[in-house]
């Protein structure tokens, strides 16, 4: 398995793109979590290791199973580590099965299938617990915003410069918390975003396409 994961990485390092699991790779291995994510044909396995560190994996699944497309990168979880629910203002990463809807950044869209949105200085993150747009990208002029940007995101930050949604509270429900990404690690725990190197990033966005899920577990 290390050889071939070895080859995984070669691969990737040689594409310097894109994500793609090596032809004839064995579908040897099982997953912790392929009873838990449905059709999912591409699946990144998030694993804490202990405080605000985590191990990263990505699966893609074919007709005959499971193949690692990477294995073993750094990430970075909450700084109070891993939950079982959100909770606003509890810098804590989630533990579940999310989908990832749609990728956005302050930086050009990478390419990759899913929707991209190019951010500037009026998108934020509506974390107003009492705003109708509660969890939902917005953008307004901060004096104009018709939610409390004191309790939300604007979203033109360093750690921006590519991310993904992660699909936490999707009902929006107030006080389950809000703007969970998978984002630019600045070296640091997060507030209970998932965030890894941006080379890195940039090219699992590459690989992404629609229904492709996060999975993460302690």
């Amino acid at each position: 398995m290390r050889r071939l994961l070895s080859l995984f990485c070669a691969a990737l390092c040689t594409a310097g793109t894109t994500l793609v699991a090596a032809p004839g790779a064995q579908a040897d291995v099982t997953p912790w979590f392929a009873r838990s994510v449905g059709n999912a044909a591409q699946v990144i396995s998030v694993v804490g290791v202990g405080g605000s560190d985590a191990k990263m994996d990505v699966y893609q699944r074919s007709a005959t199973g499971w193949q690692p497309v990477a294995a073993g990168i750094p990430a970075h979880v909450g700084s109070a580590g891993m939950a079982q629910q959100a909770k606003s203002g509890h810098p804590a990463t989630p533990m579940g099965v999310f989908t990832l809807p749609y990728a956005f950044g302050t930086a050009p869209n990478p390419g990759g299938g899913l929707q991209y949105v190019q951010i500037g200085p009026d998108h934020w993150w509506d974390g107003d617990d009492n705003s109708p747009t509660f969890n939902t990208m917005q953008v307004c002029k901060k004096e104009q915003c018709a939610f409390n940007t004191a309790e939300s995101e604007n979203l033109q930050i360093p750690q921006y410069k590519h991310a993904v949604v992660m699909g936490v509270n999707t009902a929006r429900t107030p006080g389950d918390g809000a703007a969970f990404f998978f984002h630019t690690t600045d070296g640091g725990p997060t507030a209970g975003c998932v965030a890894i190197d941006d080379a890195k990033l940039v090219q699992i966005i590459q690989w992404l396409r629609p229904g492709a899920v996060m999975a993460i577990a302690q």
